[in-house]
């Protein structure tokens, strides 16, 4: 069996220790997973905001009308078997780089409607999506951005039909340990394999 591939959404900042540190482990953990891992660093791409033409759905179904980084990010999404949201959490959301390129990755959903759980959501696009994990990074434990982070993941999981997703916040002040401990419980609850 091929291993698995993943593709690291990195939505964090550049230039920060404790932010590299966690991009290390998350590498790290992935690869001793046995995961083929792709980082996109999103700071480096030119990704245009989502205009709402619905492009995406008419004209060039499920390709982005937009040429420029935010197709190959959806790409690289829907070819994955695991996708990484990696991000400091903003009043319990993602990075501005992350947002954007999520926003995007409309193309990967059908225009059409279907009900799930009770629920409207767009139909799927593919047979097959990838599994979503996030890690989310804090300077200090904050319950309510926690709280809202994982609710968010978990309503994105949703919509974009993945079979497993797990969400889950570092900070600062944890420690190295602390951080390997929540990036193995998130591949653990992600279903990704050890």
């Amino acid at each position: 069996m091929d291993a698995q591939r993943a593709v690291v959404l990195d939505g964090a900042r550049a230039d920060d220790p404790w932010t590299e540190l966690a991009r290390n482990a998350l590498t790290e953990g992935l690869q001793s997973a046995g995961v083929r891992t792709e980082i996109l660093p999103l700071w480096e791409l030119e990704i245009a905001p989502c205009t709402g033409c619905f492009g995406c759905w008419v004209q060039t179904p499920g390709v982005c009308v937009i040429d420029d980084a935010g197709q190959t990010v959806a790409e690289a999404v829907i070819g994955s078997d695991v996708t990484v949201f990696l991000t400091p959490v903003t009043f319990g959301g993602y990075s501005a780089e992350l947002k954007s390129a999520l926003d995007r990755m409309i193309s990967l959903v059908s225009p059409l409607f279907t009900r799930v759980r009770g629920e409207i959501h767009h139909r799927r696009r593919y047979r097959i999506y990838p599994r979503l994990l996030a890690l989310g990074l804090l300077e200090a434990p904050h319950a309510e951005e926690e709280a809202v982070f994982g609710r968010l993941v978990e309503r994105n999981a949703v919509n974009l039909w993945c079979p497993g997703h797990a969400a889950g916040v570092a900070c600062a002040d944890d420690g190295e340990a602390a951080l390997r401990a929540t990036l193995d419980r998130l591949l653990a609850q992600a279903g990704v394999r050890r």
